[in-house]
């Protein structure tokens, strides 16, 4: 179990090396693994792939079960699984949306404003499921990362499959200077 947990975090650090990285056990049922890149298993167990900055090994399904953890991967990651065929989920607030977005991103927010503060969506679920089949490829994300992880645990525990989070959402995105529409 640890090294599936740990399998499961994609690392962003500068000082990442891929062979920090433990072989999953291929006997996991709940999950199934989409590579991005070549991998291989060196002699220790571990795998190896990826680039310098980023781990770009596997989007696991089922990770909420697994792990109680879901998945989050860099802004660079995500840009990769959206060009793989993922599709992207906004969470933000329309107005933040209609400010700037990732391009062909699907806005759903899950928390909109009321007076000066913000209340959870209670059509939320709804509005994703119109959007999306429970088993789809898709990429979460907000301004920063706290919302879009709350969505994410949501769709995970209703039973959507292959749901990833976008760490540091549309500030990282914009920041790395990703497609963007306005």
């Amino acid at each position: 179990m640890e090294k599936e947990m740990m399998a499961k975090s994609f690392i962003s650090s500068p000082a990442y090396a891929p062979s920090m990285l433990p072989l999953l056990s291929p006997s996991s049922q709940n999950l199934s693994f989409r590579c991005l890149s070549p991998l291989k298993a060196n002699p220790n167990g571990y795998l190896v792939g990826g680039t310098k900055r980023f781990c770009r090994v596997v989007v696991a399904r089922g990770n909420l079960e697994s792990t109680g953890v879901p998945t989050s991967v860099p802004v660079r990651v995500a840009l990769e699984l959206l060009q793989a065929g993922h599709r992207y989920l906004d969470v933000r607030t329309p107005e933040e949306f209609s400010a700037g977005h990732a391009s062909g991103a699907i806005n759903v927010p899950y928390m909109l404003r009321v007076g000066s503060g913000m209340i959870k969506n209670p059509k939320f679920l709804a509005e994703v499921s119109s959007h999306f089949q429970k088993d789809d490829e898709i990429i979460v994300g907000c301004q920063k990362g706290k919302r879009s992880l709350m969505a994410v645990n949501d769709l995970l525990a209703t039973g959507f499959t292959a749901v990833t989070d976008i760490a540091g959402g549309y500030d990282a995105w914009s920041e790395n200077r990703l497609p963007t529409d306005l």
